[in-house]
């Protein structure tokens, strides 16, 4: 055997008798070290024929799979890797069917099923949702590894049971076997296994052993010719090499990674070498190192000694990574890519040349509203590249926001983020914890409710209001209304001052953005930027906010000067004149 994993794969797909192919389909071999560390992935999907927009679930499905199953921390297992990402691909094709003119008729939605073979060491791992099968041809027969979810209602009907995209929540049938050097899988859609037999199938894989593209050509063939009506997609996937080591030793290698100490200057950690700490705290060490290899200055993340017994907070440690890595935005911090195996458990990221917002506004005390819109627009953006990706970072605030040198400013720490659609997976990042700071944190989470992209803006929000006026919208009172009663009566202290040159409008569209009511905020982070640069006409109707509303202190100071003054009048009035 070699020294790393080798396969050969034969793959063909034809419309058939339908007018559009509905089945989409792939493969993904990378190189090392992701080879050794992740394996091979192979997929199957095939869209339902009462919709007319399942091809694009296929596709989506397939893609997602190959795509974010390789942006998974390695330290993960391909069990928890796969399913993580399929759940979030169901939960992103509901939701998109809920927003079609199907959003009350599945069966015409963004639905198909999906089969996925992920090879790794001496394991293969098999993930089947729907009627795609996937077999292992055993001499001359085959062994069909998944089972069918379709019920027979009769013997002319019969109808999905399980699908992705169908529902909000997934059941995902999974299964792990060891595989040896020639064994050969085979994937197919039902428009192939309906209408053709194992000793074919058996005989064309072993006359076409070396071009494994025409056996499966040769496959698609016999079933159209037998009078399949259907779709027909073959993938066929043969075991050349395997790795010198065994399972077991590979898993212990890449999902027990080494915590590292704490590392000081002119240290190596995997190929980084130390420069110096920038930032250490209860719950994690941040350095400046350079890759020895590129002499690029990186970001060094580490759990800090304290926290790691702690299981929750490095399943969220290694969470940063997985999400990092599914996000493309130019201002939202970037993870180095793994050009080698490392031993160690830790997050590379780019080095920002910059400050953070705290210090940014410390150094600009009174900042021009336009710079205030530029800064909010670039976080806005980053928040909806989050968004996108039905993600939501929860921890949004100045120390964790970087402006560069360039002015181009940056989301970091993705600590806290929560993915939607694997939120129901039974796992400690589930649990009803409140993640971010207090005084960003959207009201709703003390309530022990689910965020959305509101409670995002709220934190936006308030980031925007604290670089206006260097205060609080409503101090630090959030954090202790903790029922909507409470919450109902914060008062939102006006932006509006005597020493600051602000349009009136722009309060309105504060005060909408941190509502403590996540209804009345605005629906989407692009409402919210356009309403910071165009007046609003529901806020132009409006006059400057009262003295009361703008400094509430100093009204009812003058409230009692006044009194006490006209008390004094009356009594002069009633008893000095004689």
């Amino acid at each position: 055997m070699g020294q790393e994993l080798k396969i050969s794969v034969g793959q063909y797909s034809d419309k058939g008798r339908k007018e559009v192919n509905q089945d989409f389909y792939g493969v993904l071999v990378p190189q090392a070290p992701l080879l050794s560390s992740k394996g091979v992935a192979i997929a199957l999907a095939d869209g339902i024929g009462s919709s007319d927009v399942s091809q694009v679930a296929s596709e989506f499905a397939v893609r997602g799979l190959l795509e974010d199953y390789y942006c998974t921390s390695e330290a993960w297992s391909v069990k928890k890797s796969v399913e993580r990402v399929v759940t979030a691909t169901n939960s992103w094709l509901h939701a998109k069917t809920r927003q079609s003119p199907w959003r009350y008729d599945k069966d015409k939605g963004y639905v198909c099923t999906l089969s996925a073979l992920v090879i790794k060491a001496t394991t293969a791992h098999i993930f089947h949702v729907g009627d795609t099968r996937i077999y292992r041809l055993l001499g001359g027969s085959l062994e069909q590894l998944t089972q069918d979810h379709r019920v027979h209602v009769s013997q002319e009907q019969s109808y999905l049971s399980r699908a992705v995209g169908f529902n909000p929540q997934i059941e995902i049938d999974y299964l792990a076997l060891q595989v040896e050097r020639g064994d050969v899988f085979l994937l197919a859609s039902d428009g192939v296994y309906e209408h053709i037999d194992d000793a074919f199938i058996a005989e064309a894989v072993r006359r076409e052993r070396a071009n494994l593209d025409a056996a499966a050509r040769e496959i698609v063939q016999q079933a159209f010719d037998r009078g399949s009506k259907d779709n027909l997609t073959v993938q066929i996937v043969a075991i050349d090499e395997l790795p010198d080591h065994d399972a077991q030793a590979l898993h212990q290698r890449v999902s027990a990674l080494a915590l590292p100490p704490v590392l000081e200057a002119r240290m190596t950690l995997d190929g980084y070498r130390i420069v110096r700490e920038l930032h250490g705290s209860s719950r994690s060490h941040i350095y400046l190192a350079v890759d020895t290899e590129t002499d690029e200055s990186v970001v060094i993340k580490t759990p800090s000694i304290d926290m790691q017994a702690d299981p929750v907070y490095l399943e969220r440690f290694l969470m940063e990574e997985w999400v990092a890595r599914r996000i493309n935005s130019a201002h939202v911090l970037k993870p180095c890519p793994h050009a080698r195996e490392r031993k160690h458990l830790y997050v590379a990221t780019e080095f920002i040349e910059g400050r953070t917002l705290t210090q940014w506004m410390v150094d600009n005390p009174k900042p021009a509203i336009e710079t205030v819109r530029g800064i909010v627009e670039q976080i806005a953006k980053g928040l909806q590249a989050f968004h996108r990706l039905e993600m939501l970072h929860q921890d949004l605030r100045p120390d964790n926001i970087m402006i560069d040198t360039t002015g181009t400013v940056k989301i970091i720490d993705f600590g806290a983020t929560r993915v939607a659609g694997i939120a129901e997976m039974e796992s400690p990042l589930e649990r009803g914890d409140i993640l971010g700071t207090a005084q960003y944190t959207a009201p709703e989470y003390f309530l022990g409710e689910p965020g959305t992209a509101r409670s995002d803006l709220f934190s936006l929000g308030v980031i925007a209001y604290q670089m206006l006026s260097g205060r609080l919208p409503y101090g630090t009172r959030v954090i202790n209304a903790r029922t909507q009663s409470a919450q109902m009566k914060l008062n939102y202290e006006s932006v509006l001052h005597d020493e600051r040159e602000i349009p009136a409008w722009i309060d309105g569209v504060l005060r909408k953005a941190v509502e403590p009511n996540p209804l009345k905020r605005y629906e989407a982070l692009s409402e919210f930027v356009y309403d910071l640069r165009h007046p609003n006409r529901a806020f132009l109707s409006k006059n400057r906010p009262p003295l009361v509303e703008r400094h509430p202190a100093r009204f009812w100071k003058g409230v009692s000067a006044v009194l006490a003054v006209a008390v004094l009048v009356l009594l002069f009035l009633r008893f000095g004149v004689r």
